[in-house]
């Protein structure tokens, strides 16, 4: 099976070329569980070990629908 890539999930521009700047290639697995149902503005609650990629997990679909010029759009308990 072949691996996934950030690049397979059409994320828009600003978001994916940051992805880029930082080196990421590959998604972690709870960024694979967790990305494509945040991106659809469902509720996700996810569990993982320190260093998994959490915060990229909860923050790529956070950055890409928060409108800059709103009011609070998003909240993450930690």
């Amino acid at each position: 099976m072949a691996s996934l890539s950030f690049n397979d999930w059409d994320l828009e521009k600003h978001v994916a070329d940051a992805i880029g700047r930082l080196g990421w290639e590959e998604p972690t697995q709870i960024q694979v569980e967790a990305i494509p149902f945040a991106r659809k503005g469902m509720d996700v609650v996810g569990q993982a070990r320190t260093g998994s990629g959490k915060t990229a997990a909860f923050g790529i679909p956070i950055i890409e629908s928060c409108d800059p010029n709103g009011s609070t759009q998003a909240i993450v308990l930690c």
